[in-house]
């Protein structure tokens, strides 16, 4: 199954080169009307600017990715250069920043004749990184050797880069991916934060790291969606995102799906993992085709969507207590129903025996369960059997109890093995993240930019189940993968790789 973001680019390199010109139109057309704005406005920042800032966010960032797909000696095909002519100048990298120097010189004896070699030369090249609160430029200078007598000339290969011919080396890369999709600074905001720092970088250069960034780490994002979907539970849910519609004017809504696999609460060392997915819509076929190879058990919420999966027999379904007592809490919350608290105090007791043997291993859970756990669970079942008829029909606190006797029977599986859970918490912690950095960038430029803030949230989310910080993982990641085997990119997954360290 093929777990990367699909790409609908032609094929044909005329077809490709004549694509890439025609976004660049676009963008061109769309950095006038912006700079149309903000000549109307005097520099006032207003939503229209910032629609238009995502906009052209998107396109350069896809127009990176489009010339970046390849991840290191794999053979990925190459795609077309970019007109130059809309390429941002290049500028001399700012004087005021320290400088740390490596001098590689090859050997002084010449590999043919033997005889010592004298300097030719140097070839210097400048990369602009970032060390957690500073940046740094890093000068490789490779010195060149010639041979009086034989004439041959030695220096050592130059150094690999995420960007090939590019000037950014893996810490500042780190730092743009994560500021953007962990800390929701959108890269015009970023921009103005350099430039504070003396370091000029456009908003344009920032998003064509970002669409070569995402290009090189997919093959590790597919990678975490195969050790996700290789577990025996996994849980599910989705939220909205706005997602600009230039051609109407507006927004519209799409959805990011998360699919995680945490294993701790039954005693398992497998590594957690967060896999996330963008779709334009919430249509059941989304989730259908993201899960449609998988196999297991599936904690999720009620959404009909879902249905399909567990009518084939392939996928159990496991119900979510927390949704239950959600409803029940709004409720007492707004109106101190005493049948809402009954519930509440019900549900508290299951919670009760589930923190008692959290991290035992399932032979001993479904073992508490039983004694434990069902005789309480049978008691709210009835429970709730006996008061739904004794409330008003078209109460929220009768649909409350409606809704809990249709999840609980989805739910009851649960007793019978430790390995699943008694709620869904694992996914909607994962949304977190994704609704508070909604609430800052407001919505996703394009169907593309959702794509690859799922892809890179799946890389910082999944580094941060497993304890390690993103920013020095990722660090070390775009350090070694254009080189990296694709068939040992699982050596890079971020509980295979020591980020413990400073970055350098």
């Amino acid at each position: 199954m093929s777990l990367a973001p699909s790409l609908s680019l032609p094929n044909d390199v005329t077809a490709l080169k004549n694509l890439i010109v025609e976004q660049g139109y676009v963008i061109e057309k769309l950095k006038a009307q912006l700079a149309g704005l903000r000549r109307q406005r005097f520099g006032a920042r207003t939503e229209s600017l910032d629609q238009l800032e995502l906009i052209l966010a998107g396109l350069e960032a896809a127009q990176g990715a489009e010339s970046g797909e390849r991840i290191g000696a794999q053979g990925a095909p190459d795609t077309p250069a970019r007109d130059a002519r809309r390429q941002p100048k290049r500028r001399p990298l700012p004087a005021h920043l320290r400088r740390e120097e490596t001098i590689d010189t090859p050997p002084s004896d010449c590999v043919h004749c033997g005889k010592a070699m004298r300097r030719l030369g140097e070839d210097v090249r400048e990369v602009l990184d970032y060390i957690p609160g500073r940046f740094v430029v890093r000068r490789h200078v490779r010195v060149k050797l010639s041979c009086r007598d034989c004439g041959t000339i030695a220096q050592v290969p130059p150094p690999s880069l995420p960007i090939e011919k590019g000037v950014p080396g893996p810490g500042l890369l780190a730092h743009v991916l994560v500021s953007k999709f962990a800390d929701h600074l959108p890269l015009y905001r970023q921009s103005r934060i350099y430039a504070r720092e003396g370091v000029d970088l456009e908003r344009s250069t920032l998003a064509d790291w970002v669409g070569k960034s995402a290009a090189l780490l997919d093959p590790l994002v597919a990678a975490i969606g195969r050790h996700v979907f290789a577990g025996s539970a996994i849980h599910t849910d989705d939220t909205p995102v706005p997602v600009l519609d230039p051609g109407r004017g507006k927004t519209r809504t799409g959805r990011l799906w998360t699919y995680v696999r945490d294993e701790h609460g039954h005693g398992s060392k497998v590594p957690p993992a967060a896999w996330y997915r963008y779709s334009p819509d919430r249509k059941g076929a989304r989730p259908r085709e993201h899960l449609k190879l998988y196999r297991g058990f599936l904690h999720a919420d009620g959404y009909a969507g879902y249905n399909r999966l567990y009518g084939q027999g392939r996928i159990v379904e496991v119900a979510c207590l927390a949704h239950v007592r959600r409803k029940f809490f709004d409720i007492h919350k707004a109106t101190a129903s005493p049948v809402a608290e009954e519930a509440l105090i019900r549900i508290a007791a299951l919670y009760t025996i589930e923190k008692e043997i959290r991290g035992s291993p399932p032979d001993a859970r479904r073992a508490a369960r039983q004694v434990k756990s069902k005789p309480l669970f049978a008691d709210l079942q009835a429970w709730l059997d006996r008061t739904l008829p004794s409330l008003p029909g078209r109460s929220g606190l009768a649909l409350a109890v409606r809704y809990a006797i249709t999840r609980l029977k989805r739910l009851e599986i649960y007793l019978e093995d430790g390995r699943l859970e008694i709620d869904n918490n694992a996914a909607e912690r994962s949304i977190r993240p994704l609704a508070l950095g909604r609430k800052n960038w407001l919505f996703a430029g394009s169907d593309a930019g959702g794509e690859r803030a799922a892809a890179i949230a799946s890389l910082i989310e999944t580094a941060k189940l497993n304890g390690i910080d993103p920013q020095a993982w990722l660090t070390d990641v775009l350090e070694r993968i254009a080189e990296h085997k694709i068939n040992r990119i699982d050596e890079l997954l971020p509980w295979n790789v020591n980020s413990e360290t400073e970055p350098r």
